[in-house]
């Protein structure tokens, strides 16, 4: 029998690319814990792919546009979610994009619009998510947002994104501050280097993963079902005291000092 923590709960999935993200493992999990989930996508290329995913979930599952980079569509699709339900308790934001050419190299050769790009999309959009979604969770609510150790150490080659990553987990900070007062709960996981289609626009993933299994604790980085089931706790009144925080869903790497 499914684990139903998360019954009668509304919550809003911003990221799902295809069936080995990370925003699909947590909105898996999520939903098989009772709660019923509004999707996003972000242009017509992904549609398709995210429009057969959540037909797992029945047909009529609610899937709308939204690039978050633009303020109108950020507006339009929480105008949908308001025509939808009168309370939102839950949003995943797992949403992170850099220009191909900022992946690679050396940081300091990063241009001025590849760093506002990151910025914009990896970490700005979660404050923009946060403003609309907030006056839904009239009960209090979770945002969980997605991150990765290369936003407090660097990682070779990940370059702007880890700085669009730390950007994101002091911008968890401040919303965590701004919002607690309504019971609204936000923080970060940090989850291991996997092999998600995201993961592969930086190179090196494939040394990346063999490091944690020589050094991490636990000798292994972490799973999608691990990182789902992280995603329910904190979507749960079981984390109802836990804000502002970055849980490291890493086999204990974050640890090591070398």
């Amino acid at each position: 029998m499914a684990d139903q923590t998360l019954a009668g709960k509304v919550g809003l999935v911003f990221g799902v690319a295809n069936k080995r993200s990370i925003a699909w493992a947590i909105a898996r999990a999520w939903a098989a814990a009772g709660a019923k989930l509004y999707f996003n996508y972000q242009g017509d290329r992904l549609k398709e792919n995210v429009e057969e995913l959540v037909g797992e979930f029945g047909e009529g599952t609610p899937l709308w546009p939204c690039d978050v980079s633009r303020d109108e569509e950020i507006m339009s699709f929480f105008e949908k979610v308001r025509a939808a339900t009168a309370r939102v308790d839950l949003l995943l934001h797992s949403v992170a994009f850099a220009p191909k050419e900022a992946l690679e190299g050396d940081f300091v050769s990063t241009s001025r619009e590849a760093f506002r790009t990151a910025h914009d999309i990896s970490a700005y959009s979660l404050v923009a998510l946060a403003r609309e979604a907030a006056p839904l969770m009239t009960d209090g609510g979770s945002i969980v947002a997605m991150t990765y150790y290369g936003a407090e150490k660097v990682v070779p080659h990940y370059n702007v994104m880890g700085v669009a990553k730390a950007s994101l987990e002091a911008s968890t900070r401040y919303l965590a501050h701004d919002l607690g007062p309504r019971k609204i709960r936000v923080n970060c996981i940090s989850a291991g280097p996997m092999n998600t289609l995201a993961a592969r626009g930086v190179s090196g993933l494939t040394q990346m993963i063999k490091h944690y299994q020589e050094h991490a604790p636990l000798r292994r980085s972490c799973t999608l079902e691990e990182l789902g089931a992280t995603g329910v706790f904190l979507a749960s009144d079981g984390a109802a005291a836990i804000t502002g925080q970055v849980l490291y869903v890493d086999g204990g790497y974050q640890i090591m000092g070398m």
